[in-house]
């Protein structure tokens, strides 16, 4: 495998971005944490499939805005489906965290996942994959 240099032009924010994640995760260089979120793009893309997986969807929201779980029960009611197991533990007077146990074809999983992830209020989401089949 050849190593190939090239030049990449970035936004000042952006750019400001990046090494706020470098320093925040410890990577020794810009260059790797770009290949890594190259190399993690890529692998969350093959779950674009039919494959069957399983795994876990965790949320982290402010419990005290109670339509935000109201949001998250209607929505894994409509993925009876793959949702397999949903519990909430209560971290703090403010925060709430979320599992939700799934499984199915990953294609189904992802959008259930982009779904809960992107409910206004939810601090922290992130699905976990794994093969199944």
């Amino acid at each position: 495998m050849a190593l190939r240099r090239f030049g990449v032009s970035l936004e000042d924010e952006l750019l400001a971005a990046l090494d706020q994640y470098v320093s925040a995760n410890g990577f020794p260089n810009r260059s790797q944490a770009i290949r890594f979120l190259i190399e993690k793009n890529v692998a969350e893309q093959k779950w674009q499939c039919n494959h069957i997986v399983a795994g876990t969807i965790i949320l982290m929201y402010d419990q005290v805005k109670r339509e935000i779980a109201s949001k998250v029960s209607l929505i894994e009611q409509g993925y009876q489906d793959v949702v397999l197991s949903s519990s909430q533990y209560f971290i703090n007077k403010n925060f709430c965290l979320h599992i939700a146990t799934v499984m199915g074809e990953a294609r189904r999983l992802t959008e259930l996942s982009d779904k809960l992830t992107t409910i206004k209020g939810i601090k922290h989401g992130k699905l976990v994959m794994s093969r199944a089949d």
